[in-house]
């Protein structure tokens, strides 16, 4: 990812980012996208775009493991987060899942990563301290919680699911108040002209929409020529 479309990919939200995908790929299918409703501590925030540094984390249960495992662990998380290509975000998958009740992600943990140069955080997991986190920090995450609970690390590294999307550490993700995605590899050098035309096609239907006098006859117009635009 160079410079340019990293500026780019700022600018657009990701339903913008998933429609050009598919215009890279030339047709619908892409399917490597969020499920389901995310909560965003910045909802007016701009996309979050970067590589994934990821971890799956726990909370709902007391640890078995012995206490100095799981500081060399957490320890060993931070140094994964501190580290690696920029820019980057981290994907947490919380185990407990639906059960989820452990915020990893408040003012002490997003001050932290954010310092780290991090841009964001997703997560299927908890938050809290709203108001005050840090700005120009985004976290995506699935609920809001009081509690820490017992909340520790388990894996680092490894591939992850947040909200049905599986991400795998060093992935380039697109992330908003709408949910994320992995943008596929192969489809990064067209990914900025794709996002060109896909800007200028709704153009075509959006104009007219918001023009005085818009009616059935201005519409079928625009449509066809929209539909010509995408072939």
């Amino acid at each position: 990812m160079n410079d340019d479309l990293l500026a780019l990919l700022k600018t657009v939200d990701t339903p913008t980012v998933c429609n050009a995908i598919e215009v890279a790929q030339g047709g619908r299918g892409f399917d490597q996208y969020t499920r389901g409703t995310v909560l965003c501590s910045d909802p007016e925030a701009g996309a979050i775009v970067g590589y994934a540094r990821t971890a799956r984390i726990a909370a709902a249960n007391q640890p078995k493991e012995p206490a100095d495992v799981i500081k060399t662990r957490r320890m060993d998380y931070y140094r994964h987060m501190a580290e690696g290509p920029r820019p980057a975000l981290a994907v947490i998958e919380d185990l407990d899942g639906e059960n989820a009740v452990g915020a990893f992600w408040g003012e002490i943990n997003t001050t932290v990563h954010k310092g780290f140069g991090l841009s964001g955080a997703l997560t299927n997991g908890v938050m809290r301290d709203l108001g005050d986190l840090p700005t120009d920090f985004p976290v995506i995450a699935g609920s809001v919680g009081p509690s820490h609970a017992f909340v520790h690390v388990r894996e680092i590294g490894t591939p992850v699911r947040v909200f049905g999307m599986v991400v795998k550490d060093g992935d380039l993700i697109h992330a908003d108040r709408h949910g994320a995605l992995v943008i596929p590899q192969d489809d990064i050098p067209n990914l900025a002209a794709a996002i060109r035309k896909l800007l200028e096609t709704e153009k075509l239907v959006l104009d007219p929409a918001r023009a005085e006098g818009f009616d059935f006859e201005a519409f079928e117009k625009a449509w066809a020529e929209f539909e010509a635009a995408r072939t």
